[in-house]
């Protein structure tokens, strides 16, 4: 029964995917197919259109192996060594500061939305307090 599941959760993924290849030729959008898919699949999910329910487990499954598709475009790299030449450190370099620059930006942004959080907590807590009061 589960595995039905997963496969009915991952044919509403791909229907996803798919109407954004219909919007892409559709309106000769510059984006891909597949990122006007996840665009729409976000919105959808953000606004309850659908719920989260429908494709967590789907998404679990494939995200699960997500790694196994990393190594082919590995394997790929290795058949051009001129990218380790000296642009190669160029490109590692730039690689190396792009990592560490999402990385903060990232603990930013989630000690922001924790705070954020907190506060709404505290005036939650502070309301009903008052209104127990009263």
């Amino acid at each position: 029964m589960k595995a039905i599941r997963i496969i009915l959760q991952i044919l509403i993924l791909y229907a996803f995917s798919m109407i954004g290849e219909a919007a892409h030729q559709l309106f000769h959008l510059p984006l891909p197919g597949s990122i006007i898919g996840l665009i729409f699949m976000i919105i959808c999910l953000t606004t309850k259109i659908v719920p989260v329910k429908i494709i967590e487990d789907g998404a679990g499954f494939l995200l699960s192996f997500l790694p196994l598709l990393f190594i082919p475009a590995m394997a790929g790299v290795m058949n051009y060594p001129s990218l380790f030449s000296a642009s190669g450190a160029a490109l590692l370099g730039i690689i190396v500061l792009s990592t560490v620059v999402t990385m903060i930006a990232a603990g930013y942004a989630s000690q922001l939305l924790e705070h954020k959080a907190n506060k709404r907590k505290e005036k939650k807590k502070c309301s009903k307090h008052v209104s127990q009061s009263l």
